[in-house]
């Protein structure tokens, strides 16, 4: 695949800002200079990936809190924990896709600028920097119980393998998808002591959730992405996006709700289950929306859309936060 792959000189603006940053990021403007390209390549300059990593953690342990009518000190803790080791895990996982694909980025006008391909840091302080953040999150993963910590540990296999997909299937956000919804199962896990099929339900429906985003995220590389051989879904749907996408949509709906009445029907709670369904029906509400705006030709539309899921997977979780509360 390397062979055919062109490698042209390495490219970054002046100050090293990396093209799909959020402009006026906190990193660009607030932290050392020495300090940037390292949380340039954790990716602290674009918030949107870590957020989405965090909200399945957050569905497993709120749902799990709905379930018992109690959060507790332990839960406010496993979702401390959770939001840190997210920040950390999300930068651990892209520094290591950036290893892995420093030279396809370097062929992509919107990753050519990243710390790697721009020449700002070598593969091999890349490497420690990905070693270094997983061992921090290992650390807090280990003041969970041991089912949860066994988990954390068998989600590196996907987390692994994803950076690979785009060269072998035409389904790699599937696998993105069994990366990053991983928590929705740690974190259940980690409040409930033991995995059960709501957080089954909830890890499927996230998985459904993320080819739905990262299918109109993909969009962006569409045209790169034909000419140097990368596979995606948006490529794989091309102008039958919207059909598709209405699909995973409709997932993701049923299967939050198929959770939330795993969890809840049967728990005497009635206000917590109409409080969840609600949020489930909210959030498909916020799809549908992504969905009637999408334009796949518009590239600035399609980030400002991937980036606006943060909101939808907060708006389930503050439902299900709620349902804990009565």
């Amino acid at each position: 695949m390397s062979e055919t792959i062109p490698r042209p000189e390495p490219a970054s603006s002046a100050d090293g800002v990396v093209a799909d940053a959020v402009r006026g990021n906190w990193v660009d403007r607030l932290a050392p200079p020495r300090a940037r390209p390292w949380l340039r390549m954790a990716r602290a300059d674009r918030p949107a990936g870590t957020w989405l990593l965090f909200i399945p953690c957050l569905w497993g342990l709120l749902l799990s809190a709905a379930a018992q009518g109690r959060l507790g000190w332990d839960g406010a803790w496993i979702a401390l924990g959770c939001g840190i080791g997210a920040f950390l895990m999300r930068g651990a996982g892209c520094t290591w896709n950036d290893i892995t694909d420093r030279h396809i980025d370097g062929s992509v006008a919107r990753t050519r600028s990243r710390p790697i391909p721009s020449g700002q840091v070598t593969v091999r302080g890349a490497a420690i920097w990905m070693a270094l953040q997983a061992l921090v999150a290992f650390a807090i993963l280990l003041t969970f119980n041991l089912n949860a910590i066994l988990l954390g540990l068998l989600s590196l296999a996907p987390v692994c393998v994803y950076p690979f997909a785009k060269r072998f299937t035409w389904w790699p956000q599937v696998f993105l998808g069994l990366a990053f919804n991983w928590g929705a199962l740690l974190a259940w896990t980690a409040h409930q002591g033991s995995l059960g099929w709501p957080a089954v339900c909830l890890y499927l429906g996230g998985i459904a959730w993320t080819i739905f985003y990262d299918t109109i995220y993909a969009h962006q590389d569409r045209e790169d992405d034909a000419l140097i051989g990368v596979k995606s879904t948006a490529r794989l749907f091309g102008r039958q996006t919207r059909a598709w996408l209405a699909l995973f949509g409709a997932l993701v709906l049923l299967l939050l709700l198929a959770a939330v009445e795993m969890a809840l029907g049967g728990a005497g709670r009635p206000a917590a289950l109409w409080l969840a369904r609600g949020g489930a029906a909210a959030m498909g509400l916020h799809l549908a929306w992504q969905w009637w705006r999408l334009d796949i030709d518009d590239t600035d539309l399609c980030l400002a859309l991937f980036r606006a899921n943060r909101d939808a997977g907060l708006i389930f979780a503050a439902f299900l936060c709620a349902g804990a509360a009565f």
